[in-house]
């Protein structure tokens, strides 16, 4: 296993030195490459990065995404994503390609305050992003607990192949859906699963960039000894480990409130 070298940068610092391949949020000048985000460098023989800390979302297209109505135009939905960007739902993606804004009524399909989970079918940086919900488990979100964290914190919550997610939705008996933008909607039989749930998620937020973070969210969730020491040598081994993408290279504020039967907080 090649060798990872990690330290805490703020823009301006020296990631590394020498013939190194300048990956993301750093520049070659010279013989250095130069960070350009605060964060986590990590330095290999793929080359030099920096994990930021925080940030914004920025879409891409066929980002999995969660967000909410805003309000609607006589031909789309605008929808708020947690970015620079506000996203826009087209009523035909609901209605068909026989929509007519005249005889068909957008307010009865979603409402101001509805949430979704979609996918970003195209966004090309030069408008705002497109929509879809036409894909399996896409659409609107009855009910829940709505989180919101660093879109940056993602991949650490989703862990190696998923790992981190399935032990904190198996603990607290919650189903979890997340977006790529940073936006969480926690479900669950009772309101104990469900905060606890939330408690894990917001460990995972503060001590994303922390070691044996997967063996103490397991203390918090209360998982059997025995399966704690189990997976202690293994889980934490890689599954901080993000690509030059932000997202986990083995994966494909805070509370924002309850969305009731009717979608809306």
């Amino acid at each position: 296993m090649q060798e990872v070298k990690r330290k805490y940068v703020i823009p301006g610092d020296i990631v590394a030195e020498g013939n190194m391949r300048p990956l993301v949020n750093v520049f070659k000048n010279g013989n250095s490459i130069v960070a350009t985000r605060i964060g986590i460098t990590e330095s290999n023989q793929d080359g030099a990065k920096v994990i930021p800390l925080s940030g914004i979302y920025f879409p891409r297209a066929n980002d999995i995404v969660i967000g909410k109505i805003l309000d609607h135009s006589s031909l789309s939905w605008s929808v708020d994503i947690n970015s620079c960007f506000a996203a826009h739902l087209p009523a035909q993606d609901i209605f068909g390609r026989d929509f007519s804004p005249a005889h068909d009524d957008m307010g009865r399909q979603l409402s101001t305050g509805d949430v979704i989970v979609a996918r970003i079918a195209i966004f090309d940086r030069t408008r705002d992003p497109i929509l879809t919900i036409q894909d399996k488990d896409l659409g609107k979100i009855p009910t829940g607990e709505l989180i919101k964290i660093s879109p940056t914190r993602v991949p650490r919550l989703i862990g190696k192949r998923g790992s981190m997610i399935q032990t904190i939705e198996k603990a607290s008996s919650t189903r979890i859906t997340i977006g790529q933008n940073g936006i969480i909607v926690v479900s669950g039989k009772d309101k104990e699963g469900t905060t606890l749930a939330i408690n894990a998620i917001h460990m995972v937020e503060v001590e994303a960039h922390t070691s044996n973070l997967t063996q103490r969210i397991k203390q918090l969730l209360n998982v059997p000894e025995s399966e704690i020491e189990s997976d202690a040598q293994t889980n934490d081994s890689n599954d901080t480990t993000i690509n030059q993408d932000g997202i986990n290279s083995n994966n494909n504020d805070k509370e924002m409130g309850m969305i009731n039967s009717n979608g809306s907080k």
